[in-house]
């Protein structure tokens, strides 16, 4: 297990970094490292050659390494719920990368690189939940993109990239930014493309209390005995999902392997 530091967060050296190394089911080398209170990124895992997927989401990360452009074998990333005010110029050279979750940090717009357009393999985009209000122009270069998340933000405009990009992109999610309305095609397109968005969080079952849980199962019980029914649904609270991965999920736990049951919260208003 990695030592543990109390104020200074939990160090991860090379050995443990090595020990937490899995093989993915499509035979990637997935690191994950999520939720252990980690302060500073562990410069010891760019030495990991092999690695090919790196999970640091929900630590307390607030600055990435200026070389972290170095981890080259890296085809998915995840450092969403950190504290990230900027990403370093570097990354850009992740040429091979398909997936970036940056989601739920401090990041803002000045902060974007433009070596961002350099990812010209991303399919997934996630930068959901920072303090950006635009994007660099140099993005309208990821003509591989299928997904993009940028709810929760401040965008006052669709960026025009969007609409440049709307043939390749499935899922956009724009929701919960002060954006105005009289934008045209960009309008249109945020109709379109942010309806089947849900505001739901993703948990696993053993995240959950007693009474959740119940409440969680009471209301599957309930759903599956009305199905045929056509009655409302409109007041649930809680969905049941059995599946066994979200990859392209816009909210910022946006990926989830599972042995057990998850469950679909969406939040009460």
């Amino acid at each position: 297990m990695p030592k543990r530091k109390g104020a200074k967060g939990t160090k991860v050296t090379l050995k443990t970094a090595k020990k937490a190394i899995r093989m993915t089911k499509d035979g990637r080398r997935r690191l994950t490292l999520s939720n252990m209170g980690i302060t500073i990124f562990p410069k010891c895992l760019l030495k990991l050659t092999n690695v090919d997927e790196l999970d640091l989401s929900r630590n307390l990360i607030q600055k990435l390494p200026d070389n972290i452009g170095n981890f080259s074998s890296l085809r998915w990333l995840d450092l969403h719920s950190n504290r990230l005010e900027s990403v370093p110029e570097s990354i850009g050279n992740l040429v091979g990368m398909t997936y970036l979750n940056l989601s739920n940090n401090r990041l803002t717009s000045a902060g974007l690189p433009a070596t961002l357009g350099f990812l010209t393999s991303l399919r997934s985009l996630n930068l959901g939940m920072n303090q950006l209000d635009t994007l660099p122009p140099t993005i309208v270069a990821l003509d591989s993109l299928e997904e993009l998340g940028l709810f929760d933000n401040l965008f006052i405009k669709l960026p025009e990239f969007v609409t440049v990009l709307r043939t390749n992109l499935t899922k956009v999610n724009i929701k919960r930014n002060p954006l105005s309305y009289g934008q045209g095609d960009g309008e249109d397109m945020m109709k379109v493309k942010s309806e089947p968005e849900e505001n739901v969080y993703l948990v696993h079952e053993s995240s959950l209390c007693r009474t959740c849980v119940k409440r969680c199962k009471e209301q599957r019980e309930k759903l599956m005995g009305g199905k045929g029914g056509g009655g409302g649904g409109g007041d649930d609270v809680f969905e049941d999902k059995r599946i066994r991965t979200y990859p392209g999920l816009m909210v910022p736990n946006s990926v989830a392997k599972v042995n057990q049951d998850v469950w679909r919260i969406r939040k009460v208003k």
